[in-house]
């Protein structure tokens, strides 16, 4: 199982003050946030895509192109990449550079987003919110399939034979579907034979138990090969050095940031005992010292039918700077060994 973290670039205010980094600072401290993630040996590094004041993540791929200059190993992802609102030519372009920057460790997490203001920033309808992912998906997959390009669709001018350049040092530069909760969406992955990407942020993470196997049975019957339909999750995480230090620190940002998107949403306002309900053993937040969570990844593990790969969303809440360096370090030198250590431990076929 790959294990590693997911960024937004969050720029939300402390709860408590109400003052915030300045943007270059924070921008800043999240570089130095991958290159310890690099160090301490995690396997992947994810930037999302917003287009709100409060994240600073509208151009991922410039953020992990310049990680990707003082990192050697880990791989650098989009989490997600705003594909509906997106021209696929451009996002492709821009993958494959950074792939070339960083000597082949670039991937794509395609997906639709969980907010909406990139469709009217960008002149789209929200009512083609399915439709313009799907078209653009296919357009991307064309373009990683042959640099000459031949495709006509209802959103975007076609092409004729255009090439798209650079090509990726990878082939093919990997791309992943990232999900929600939608069965349509689990059920195209698998057809498509692409990984998937489930992002998990509340509830019990067993409840998607039947829409992971939706994809691999699409997939299977799309006839891929099980190998190939793999299942990573994207969760809220945080790790101290003790349980309640960690649950503690994390809580009065987590409360802030999901309160507020709570008012745009009509979510009732965030609690402790919400909090501490999430953290219980089947609960969706990986919150704790490196022993409680990576028990608890086993156990999500075991209820998926297996997982390839796992982030940590820590950015959620506002926390001191060495605080979140810590939390890396803890799950790349404590976290990930026993998690690679009781994987390796159980039987095949297991």
């Amino acid at each position: 199982m790959q294990i590693g973290v997911d960024s937004f670039a969050a720029a939300i205010p402390d709860p408590a003050t109400g003052l915030a980094l300045k943007s270059v600072e924070r921008m800043h401290n999240l570089l130095e946030e991958i290159e310890l993630a690099d160090r301490v040996g995690l396997d992947v590094f994810g930037i999302g895509e917003h287009h709100r004041a409060e994240f600073l993540d509208s151009a991922p791929a410039v953020i992990l192109a310049a990680a990707a200059t003082r990192t050697k190993d880990i791989r650098l992802t989009s989490a997600v990449t705003v594909l509906s609102a997106a021209d696929p030519v451009r996002v492709f372009q821009e993958f494959a550079t950074l792939d070339l920057i960083s000597r082949g460790r670039a991937e794509i997490v395609a997906g639709r987003g969980s907010f909406v203001e990139a469709y009217p920033l960008f002149g789209l309808r929200l009512e083609d919110y399915d439709s313009l992912f799907s078209e653009k998906l296919d357009l991307l997959l064309k373009i990683r399939e042959n640099a000459d390009v031949h495709w006509s669709g209802k959103h975007r001018a076609p092409l004729t034979g255009q090439a798209v350049y650079p090509r990726p040092l990878q082939n093919p530069l990997p791309i992943w579907i990232g999900v929600g909760g939608t069965p349509a969406s689990f059920a195209r992955a698998g057809v498509l034979g692409l990984p998937l990407m489930v992002a998990i942020i509340g509830g019990e993470p067993r409840r998607f138990r039947p829409l992971i196997d939706l994809y691999r049975e699409a997939g299977r019957r799309a006839g891929h090969p099980a190998e190939k339909l793999i299942v990573g999750l994207h969760s809220i995480g945080f790790l101290g050095d003790s349980t309640t230090q960690a649950a503690d620190d994390f809580y009065p940002g987590y409360a802030h940031t999901f309160t507020e998107i709570g008012k745009e949403r009509g979510w009732a306002p965030t609690t402790r005992a919400h909090f501490d309900a999430e953290r219980r053993a089947t609960g969706a937040l990986l919150i704790g010292d490196a022993e409680t969570v990576a028990e608890k990844i086993m156990y999500v593990n075991e209820v998926l039918g297996g997982i390839s790969r796992l982030t940590f969303q820590m950015g959620v809440s506002t926390l001191p700077h060495d605080k979140m360096l810590r939390s890396i370090e803890i799950l790349g030198t404590r976290v990930a060994p026993i998690i690679h250590q009781e994987l390796t431990a159980i039987p095949a076929g297991a």
